[in-house]
């Protein structure tokens, strides 16, 4: 059974008793800030509360495991969007302590495709279009090394800001305790 009846009956609700009256705001960030995290289930309403932030106080661009896998993808746009639209004058990367990029298996994932219907063909197609899963669905080997990943990949961006400062942090899912893994304040 779909969840999308229930989320369309509970929205006319929503709507109908005017509740998003507590959540207006309009598309510039209050604090100034882009944040680039994960989208682990566990991060969704612990993350702005942990750091004190409430709706309309942040760009938050969220993928699996906060990591930027090509420099002209989605989240790379999202962030220079961010800061050269929107007001976004910091950025911070925020990984997680326990975070499924740290146990994922390119090939586990690839025989899954199989399992779901995607026809073998499809994958070698793509590998001889020199699109290499092993590269494509890798993950990392701890949060900090995720984290300094796309932290690195920012700063180098050549469309990206020098004067714009990049941190890097780390969480921990069940507490929200963060730990700064890199503080980023250049001058310019």
């Amino acid at each position: 059974m779909s969840i999308v009846p229930s989320l369309l009956e509970f929205n006319k609700k929503f709507v109908a008793e005017k509740r998003y009256e507590d959540y207006l705001t309009d598309k510039y960030p209050d604090k100034e800030v882009a944040v680039l995290t994960c989208m682990d289930t566990r991060l969704s309403e612990l993350l702005p509360k942990a750091l004190g932030f409430k709706n309309g106080d942040a760009k938050f661009i969220k993928n699996a495991g906060a990591i930027l896998t090509q420099p002209f993808g989605s989240a790379m746009r999202s962030l220079l969007v961010a800061v050269y639209e929107l007001g976004a004058r910091e950025v911070i990367v925020i990984g997680h302590h326990g975070c499924g990029m740290t146990e994922i298996d390119p090939a586990r994932m690839v025989n899954k495709f199989a399992e779901h219907g995607i026809d073998p063909l499809v994958i070698e197609t793509l590998e001889n279009s020199g699109i290499r899963m092993e590269k494509f669905l890798r993950g990392f080997s701890c949060a900090e090394e995720g984290v300094m990943h796309s932290v690195k990949m920012i700063r180098r961006h050549p469309l990206f800001p020098q004067a714009i400062p990049v941190h890097g942090f780390v969480m921990d899912p069940e507490t929200g305790a963060v730990e700064v893994i890199v503080e980023d304040y250049r001058e310019g």
